[in-house]
């Protein structure tokens, strides 16, 4: 087998294995030799994969925050802190903890640390809309008029938390700088979410920073885009300058994601010429995805966007 370019995030099977070098050997005999260390990556995982390391048996491309979990929190989350946070200590401790993400992504030799950045202290109306088109409900007038009081009221609510997540950002920059890795910004999936596409473009122009970047997941870019948020595609080559990277899941609509393709309805096709950007990939399944399902995931891709691509 070619060596794929293309690295599987550990979120699939770190909840599994007690030691670092049986979890990245069940990685390994599925045909990845990289990696993205997942937020549920425990301390206890990491001597193994570290050891894996060195040996050069597998590269880590990217770290998800947090990583490992910090020992203050009883379980692994992309959310325990957040720089948007509206409370002050949870943001200190996002910085705290970010931080140490960044400069444990710099030992273990990854180039980016993946990060959520918050959300909106707003109710989250983005479940209303997917319920409603469960419902065959899509812009109906109550469909529209339900989406256009998100967009409101978010809108009114938003310019506080945004700035704490700009000096969040600021006070990061040093320790990326310093580590020499990049903090890439994870587009989500609600409209809640901090930044929307837009904020991020934005942020990204103000700072002008190499180590800030998008990092692009194809999976919640889908659901936004099926909920009539977006258009995916566009704003995708509008961040392209940006880009860090990419996690790499199916959907089933409307916002069932993290299947593995072709289980779900995304066209990957329209995806191709992104598939040359010097950027790091992420297969990301659930910790639940069979391992054929991950395998057949693998070749789709590589008849889809061609097997030197991958």
């Amino acid at each position: 087998m070619a060596e794929p370019h293309i690295a599987l995030t550990t979120r699939w099977n770190a909840q599994r294995h007690g030691r670092g070098e049986s979890l990245i050997e069940e990685i390994l005999e599925l045909g990845f030799d990289r990696v993205e260390l997942g937020y549920d990556t425990r301390p206890d995982l990491v001597p193994g994969i570290r050891a894996m390391v060195e040996s050069g048996a597998v590269t880590v491309d990217s770290v998800h925050n947090f990583c490992p979990v910090p020992m203050v929190a009883h379980r692994g989350h992309p959310e325990i802190f957040t720089l948007g946070h509206k409370d002050r200590r949870v943001r200190e401790l996002a910085v705290t903890h970010t931080a140490e993400t960044i400069r444990f992504a710099s030992e273990i030799g990854a180039k980016v640390v993946v990060t959520h950045c918050g959300n909106i202290d707003m109710p989250r109306y983005s479940q209303q809309l997917v319920s409603l088109c469960e419902q065959q409900q899509q812009f109906s007038p109550h469909y529209e008029k339900l989406k256009l009081k998100l967009q409101v009221k978010r809108e009114k609510k938003s310019k506080r938390q945004l700035r704490y997540w700009y000096e969040g950002l600021e006070r990061l920059l040093p320790v990326l700088e310093q580590c020499q890795v990049m903090l890439g910004m994870e587009n989500l999936p609600t409209w809640e979410a901090i930044p929307t596409e837009a904020e991020l473009e934005q942020a990204l122009l103000h700072f002008r920073s190499p180590w800030l970047k998008c990092w692009y997941d194809m999976g919640h870019g889908q659901i936004r885009e099926n909920l009539g948020l977006i258009n995916a595609e566009r704003w995708l080559d509008r961040l392209q300058p940006y880009l860090a990277g990419m996690h790499v899941h199916d959907v089933v609509p409307p916002g069932y994601d993290h299947v593995m393709p072709p289980h779900g309805a995304m066209d990957f096709s329209r995806y191709k010429r992104f598939s040359d950007l010097n950027i790091i990939r992420v297969i990301e399944p659930t910790p639940r995805t069979p391992a054929d399902e991950i395998q057949e995931a693998l070749a789709f891709l590589k008849a889809a966007w061609g097997e030197e691509r991958i």
